[in-house]
């Protein structure tokens, strides 16, 4: 049975136009993540299904959506999350501020199945490596989450220190001093390393709450 936030994901769903999928081009590896999956119909016939998301929002007023497409031509827009009715479940969408989070088609008995990229597309590319090489896939992926979790440790204490020192806090609660002080330079320096490895994580649709903290 559908969760509330699944049925409220459903109802975000509007009927597409038909319109066909764009091609994917090189430029567009950092902005564009394409999903695809191939699922069989009622009558013994398959259907490829593509899931398409410009990060960055659509051109004409920056919402981010995910596009559904059937055998290339436009199904269904939702704004994310979404949840998409197919052929034996539905296709779940979501993302944060680093790219999708999730891509997967979930069966009616519950089943769940990542779709697979588009090769040219860089979480394409991320997975390609992981097929050639997995024991440096698998140092890339370790070394991006100790970052992470280690970016929880050095921003979470800094956020709680300035939060305190605000009147409305500091005369209730008192305030907070951080054991951790880093310089601006130093900050912004971690912020673009929690960047990138927040980026690696979401390449492998592995990005969480605590990516999102972190930067």
């Amino acid at each position: 049975m559908a969760t509330w936030r699944q049925r409220i994901a459903e109802r975000r769903v509007r009927a597409g136009d038909g319109r066909p999928l764009d091609p994917y081009r090189w430029w567009q590896a950092l902005g564009r993540s394409t999903f695809a999956i191939t699922l069989p119909g009622a009558n013994g016939s398959t259907s490829v299904f593509t899931v398409d998301v410009r990060q960055w929002g659509d051109r004409d007023d920056g919402e981010v959506r995910a596009r559904l497409y059937r055998d290339g031509a436009l199904d269904a827009v939702s704004r994310l999350p979404a949840r998409f009715a197919v052929p034996g479940g539905h296709i779940e969408v979501a993302a944060n501020s680093f790219g999708l989070r999730r891509c997967h088609f979930v069966s009616t008995e519950g089943e769940e199945r990542q779709l697979t990229p588009h090769p040219r597309s860089a979480e394409g590319r991320r997975a390609a490596l992981h097929r050639r090489h997995p024991f440096l896939s698998h140092v890339i992926g370790v070394v991006a989450s100790v970052l992470v979790v280690a970016g929880v440790g050095i921003a979470v204490p800094q956020l709680v220190e300035t939060i305190s020192h605000i009147e409305l806090f500091a005369q209730h609660l008192g305030t907070f001093t951080s054991p951790i002080r880093l310089s601006a330079e130093a900050n912004i320096a971690v912020t673009l390393v929690l960047a990138a490895a927040s980026t690696e994580r979401a390449l492998r649709l592995r990005s969480n709450w605590l990516d999102e903290l972190a930067g």
